[in-house]
């Protein structure tokens, strides 16, 4: 499709991106709202460090659940239905969780809130890649990776700003509630923007067609990409979906110890995003700074800091992805991880314990670990932070791409779960090891990519079965 969008077109579709990668920023601050909160909320619940690891990672198992669900429940109710079934979990999750009576309720409000951010992490990928032209796909992708970190900054920073006002996490703020209940209930204003938002974008053109409804996807084709005559277009997908009217998740079997290769790769690829320990600094940070001699406001600005790294690191992400590709991202992206983790594990290998159990830096340890785990947020921010969720919006074929994403990113929440489960435990038995383990995973990932993972950047996704036939596709303009 050699199209270049007018600039009317090519705000909608930036316009209309923006709307569905709502649901990652919705996603990024659910998931590290807890950041701020956990020490108070563990000490209010008397949390050991096996609960507290759970509490922190409740919320991954609805993620699991939302994210293997929402692919094939898209592919029945179309695209959009599916945000606005996200907005209302993570409203109702905001509130539930703000309000829990004990740690049970508080749990299973955590785990609404994560169906919330399965889905919108399967949908927004998928629905943004649709929607996209080959030669803007990527950077219109990487806009739900920005959003994502944009929403672990602003949790974090509310987190922080409340904390400051209440005097500390655990002190009464308004209405006689904690601040750490604040941090969660003040998540109910995005998701309410997100659901309002979600009304106005169109559907998706290929979510359309395989409904027979050409006229409507020839509509959001001309308006979102300023296609003047999108019918070949129109068959083009036509001719991808083939059987796709009523994909399921059986479309995946393969050979490959029962899923096609291409799935198996995606799997690997979510699953090595999250081994890099990633979300350790997310959910821990700020305990983890205090852990080794900082107070709970610097432990606080420190985390939120962390957070605007990784947001400056995702604007590099977003202008280089299609300028340089995404495999060559991830490589060196791998190796700066590996090394950076490293040099983490071996400042940690110098930390002394005193009587009261708290850990200790000595010297110039303290400033190499923070320093480390910030050019390791950069790292990853580049590459693997937001240039995976691309390349698995695009990898995969028309026919299968819903329900494989669903897959991946299902596998991609529990990997998250198992990591952040365990770094408390892990943590307490050897930081040391914890991080070198991260190391050898980030190490792992990069012949992983080397060898299995084939460049996507400027392939339109109904040429991607003759990618991965190893043919070449057609040159359509847009590298």
């Amino acid at each position: 499709m050699a199209s270049t969008p007018s600039a009317s077109a090519s705000k909608r579709l930036v316009l209309v991106a923006v709307t569905a990668a709502l649901g990652f920023f919705l996603f990024g601050y659910d998931t590290a709202v807890i950041n701020g909160a956990i020490d108070a909320l563990a000490d209010h619940y008397g949390l050991g460090s096996g609960l507290k690891g759970f509490a922190v990672s409740s919320a991954l198992l609805g993620c699991v659940i939302g994210a293997w669900f929402a692919g094939p429940l898209s592919n029945r109710v179309g695209r959009v239905p599916v945000m606005l079934t996200s907005s209302v979990l993570f409203l109702v999750s905001a509130i539930g969780t703000g309000l829990a009576f004990g740690v049970t309720d508080l749990i299973v409000w955590r785990v609404v809130g994560g169906l919330g951010v399965g889905a919108a992490s399967v949908i927004a990928p998928t629905y943004i890649a649709e929607i996209s032209p080959a030669h803007m796909r990527g950077r219109l992708v990487s806009v739900q990776g920005l959003a994502g970190v944009t929403g672990i900054a602003v949790s974090l920073f509310v987190d922080a700003g409340l904390a400051w006002q209440a005097g500390g996490a655990a002190n009464p703020l308004f209405f006689d509630l904690p601040a750490w209940r604040w941090m969660f209930i003040a998540e109910a204003v995005p998701a309410i923007a997100y659901g309002v938002a979600a009304l106005w974008v169109p559907e998706s053109p290929r979510y359309l067609v395989g409904l027979g409804r050409d006229a409507d996807a020839e509509h959001v084709l001309r308006t979102c990409t300023g296609l003047a005559d999108p019918r070949a277009k129109i068959e083009e997908i036509r001719g991808s979906l083939q059987t796709d009217r009523r994909a399921s998740l059986r479309d995946l079997a393969g050979r490959a110890f029962g899923l096609k290769p291409i799935v198996w790769v995606g799997i690997l690829v979510a699953a090595a995003q999250q081994f890099v320990g990633i979300n350790v600094i997310f959910y821990y940070s700020t305990a983890l700074w205090r852990s080794v001699g900082f107070g709970e406001s610097n432990a606080l600005l420190i985390t939120a800091i962390t957070s605007l790294i990784n947001i400056g690191a995702t604007v590099l992400s977003l202008l280089l992805i299609d300028k340089v590709g995404r495999r060559l991202l991830m490589l060196s992206g791998s190796l700066g991880m590996a090394v950076t983790l490293g040099v983490m594990a071996l400042a940690f290998s110098q930390a002394t314990t005193t009587v009261a159990g708290e850990v200790l830096l000595p010297g110039v340890w303290g400033v190499v670990a923070l320093v480390s785990a910030n050019l390791f947020v950069a790292f990853f921010g580049v590459t693997w932070g937001s240039v995976m969720w691309v390349l698995l919006g695009e990898m995969f074929p028309n026919r299968i791409r819903a329900g494989a994403m669903a897959v991946s990113t299902a596998v991609n929440w529990l990997s998250n779960f198992a990591i952040s489960t365990t770094f408390p435990v892990m943590a307490a038995i050897s930081l040391t090891g914890s991080y070198s383990f991260y190391a050898l995973s980030a190490l792992a990932s990069f012949f992983l990519v080397k060898h299995f993972v084939k460049e996507t950047a400027g392939i339109e996704l109904e040429d991607m079965d003759r990618q991965l036939r190893h043919t070449p596709a057609p040159d359509h303009g847009n590298r």
